[in-house]
């Protein structure tokens, strides 16, 4: 592996790294869940079908937000989340890329 891969290749890992932490978190994993269900959902439906106060429900959303693991849009006044399908295609990616390396 040349240098070029070799930084390449932690480049992808870190930021791998950076959305594992985020969604490890059980909560995220459930907010991730319920965007999951519903393609796109608003902040007052997932905190009454998660049952949790609307701020933290804004906390954790902007965490995955900081990662790009969802994104946001106003309709009207409200704002709807999706998810970044591609970013977590990334992290299935890496898991399993590991798995292989990592097996006998």
């Amino acid at each position: 592996m040349g240098k070029r891969e070799f930084v390449a290749e932690n480049e992808k890992f870190a930021q791998v790294s950076l959305l594992l932490r985020a969604i490890a978190h059980p909560l995220r994993l459930d907010i991730l869940q319920a965007i999951d269900n519903h393609g796109v959902i608003s902040v007052k439906s997932l905190v009454e079908e998660l049952e949790i106060e609307q701020s933290i429900t804004s906390q954790h959303l902007g965490a995955l937000k900081q990662v790009n693991l969802v994104e946001s849009k106003r309709d009207g006044k409200f704002i709807l989340y999706q998810l970044r399908y591609d970013k977590i295609q990334m992290v299935h990616d890496a898991v399993q890329a590991y798995l292989k390396k990592s097996r006998p």
